[in-house]
């Protein structure tokens, strides 16, 4: 079963607003990630290497869903969020992420992060660090005011990595049924 997460992305509050250092640090992951490692905009040549690492995660083929949210992200989405990161010039890891527009053309204030991947040979090198830190300042940019994501709840890996990123249990709670039981 899913759980969700959200996250709330921070924004100074006009050009002369004063820095409170007193108060919690912002939850910036790394400009530091984001500058060693490349991070571009998700493309539709990208397709074979976001199978490939999830294939190297799940252990599946899952082919058709990334071809899928591979057109969603690229020609459905009304802005493009996606990110490629690359180490060498080859993809290393992947965050897909969509954001639409509301009423009166405005970007609505609720990201949705759909799937985040990492090859598991650069694991723990700041990979998925960049590309969210990356992800959220571009959302920032948009005007976008939260992020939010399923997960399974058993993935203790992914729960630990979001909680470290600033994520926190969102307050809507998911429950599934099996139909006919």
């Amino acid at each position: 079963m899913p759980a969700y997460a959200r996250m709330t992305i921070p924004r100074q509050v006009g050009a002369a607003a004063e820095i409170n250092y007193g108060g919690p640090a912002a939850p910036d992951f790394g400009p530091l990630a984001r500058d060693r490692i490349p991070v571009r905009t998700m493309r539709e040549d990208d397709l074979r290497a976001l199978v490939a690492i999830d294939r190297r995660i799940t252990g599946r083929d899952r082919s058709a869903y990334f071809a899928r949210k591979l057109t969603e992200a690229l020609r459905q989405s009304d802005v493009r969020v996606s990110l490629v990161a690359e180490r060498d010039g080859a993809a290393v890891g992947f965050i897909m992420a969509r954001v639409d527009f509301g009423e009166f053309g405005r970007v609505e204030p609720m990201a949705v992060m759909d799937t985040i991947g990492v090859d598991p040979d650069y694991r723990g090198r700041g990979v998925g660090r960049a590309l969210l830190s990356q992800l959220l300042v571009n959302l920032a940019t948009l005007r976008v005011e939260q992020i939010r994501t399923e997960i399974d709840w058993r993935d203790r890996d992914l729960l630990g990595f979001l909680d470290h990123c600033g994520f926190l249990p969102s307050d809507q709670l998911c429950f599934e049924r099996v139909v006919g039981s």
